[in-house]
């Protein structure tokens, strides 16, 4: 990277996001310093940390093998300071005869050898700082390697966005009870927006699938605590959740922020089910320790396409089973015997099913705002209901399915009092030619 001058405008308005994000105010909460440790095993070296440039210093926000008590340092060009002056991910193999970084306080006083960092950038594309890896012994880095760290710095960025909106949501749901019904609107609006953030856009083309989703709100006001995601673990493999927070409102809103990007983190280092659900269940635990126990349902799976259907592999805390719906109308519910609810004892078990999907075949997972709505006569529309109306589906496409749940939902009216969340997976039918 050849030196570049600061635009004074690009950096005013960069250190007034630095600001806007209050990220300097956050208290520690380990979420950081677990991207770090991941950070540092990919690479295979003693240091890593995330950093936040500011104005005159480079502050630690987390890190991993560095002294104890490192807050900050002064901002020398070179190594973060430079990295934010830039979009893509930058290394040094050896800062000690590097001109850019031998100056540096790290390298002069630390030892520090290699460096490479990618920077966190919000999604006006503002960079606040990096997520980087060092090492006492020069070394260079692979493409995948630099990858990995730029899909890290990515999480991190997520993270801030979701946390920055849970606590405006907090903030304002505090003044908003001392309102009159004047103010109603505009919490709705921004609980729409809250939404909007804490789900994922569309879900990816996963090859050999078909996928929909579908989110139904009970409560116009009211923030629930459903989540899902779709997402590649590599070129063969693509994983999928869908869980439940206890609790609404704020509370479940940064819960339910916290559970999704701790999912999506954990599988960057390991993809197994079981493996994302224990990852998960630790993360909440040590959140909340000492204050009330925040815990959420989950079903996690890894899906293996292949030519001829799709191999699927799930563990489940606590939520309710998965149902294959196969294309001759049979429905298998596979259940997780024993998965105990993520995020309430330290020694949680978490149980796997496995199946396969054939062409025709579909998977549907959902929440039980489904199963604990009540029909007009005051009845619980219940599993049996639910699978009777998963056979009907049977050889439809995904997004036949969502739309059939959309309108089973919407008759419920006053009878659905929790939000619902479906996801929908189908593996499409061999379409015969006929020869003429």
């Amino acid at each position: 990277m050849t030196a570049t001058l600061i635009d004074p405008e690009v950096e005013t308005a960069r250190l007034a996001a630095v600001r806007r994000y209050r990220i300097l105010d956050m208290p520690p909460d380990g979420t950081f310093d677990r991207i770090a440790l991941l950070a540092a095993r990919v690479f295979d070296v003693p240091m890593a940390s995330v950093t936040i440039v500011g104005e005159d210093h480079v502050w630690f926000r987390a890190h991993t093998g560095l002294p104890e008590g490192l807050c900050q340092i002064p901002r020398h060009p070179g190594l973060c300071a430079s990295v934010i002056l830039q979009s893509d991910p930058y290394s040094v193999s050896d800062a000690l005869t590097d001109p850019r970084t031998a100056a540096n306080p790290l390298v002069s006083q630390l030892g520090v050898r290699f460096y490479a960092a990618a920077p966190i950038i919000t999604a006006d594309g503002h960079r606040l700082g990096t997520v980087n890896v060092l090492g006492d012994q020069p070394r260079e880095t692979t493409f995948q390697e630099m990858r990995t760290l730029t899909d890290l710095a990515a999480v991190v960025a997520g993270e801030l966005e979701l946390r920055l909106s849970a606590m405006n949501t907090v903030a304002l749901e505090r003044r908003l009870r001392e309102q009159a019904e004047a103010e109603r609107r505009r919490l709705e609006l921004l609980t729409s927006t809250l939404r909007r953030v804490l789900l994922p856009p569309s879900p990816p083309k996963v090859p050999g699938l078909d996928i929909a989703t579908l989110y139904h709100v009970a409560s116009a006001d009211q923030v629930g605590g459903d989540f899902y995601d779709v997402f590649r673990l590599d070129e063969d493999r693509w994983a999928f959740f869908l869980g439940d927070v206890c609790g609404k409102g704020s509370e479940a809103a940064v819960v339910t922020a916290l559970a999704r990007h701790t999912l999506r983190a954990a599988a960057v280092y390991d993809g197994d089910p079981r493996a994302a659900l224990a990852n998960l269940n630790a993360v909440l635990l040590d959140e909340y320790l000492g204050a009330d126990p925040c815990y959420c349902t989950v079903v996690y799976g890894v899906l293996t396409p292949g030519r001829d259907g799709v191999e699927v592999s799930l563990a489940g805390g606590g939520h309710p089973p998965a149902l294959a719906v196969r294309s001759s109308g049979a429905v298998d519910a596979l259940h997780t015997e024993g998965g105990m609810l993520v995020g309430l004892l330290p020694e949680a078990h978490f149980a796997v099913a496995n199946t396969r999907l054939e062409p025709g075949d579909g998977l549907l997972l959902y929440t039980d705002g489904l199963t604990e709505a009540r029909t007009r006569a005051g009845h619980m529309y219940g599993e049996d209901s639910l699978m009777g109306l998963a056979a009907k589906l049977a050889g439809q496409s995904a997004e036949a399915m969502v739309e059939q749940f959309e309108d089973t939902l919407s008759a419920f009216g006053p009878g659905l009092t929790d939000d619902t969340a479906v996801l929908a997976l189908t593996v499409p039918p061999i379409v015969k030619r006929h020869s003429r």
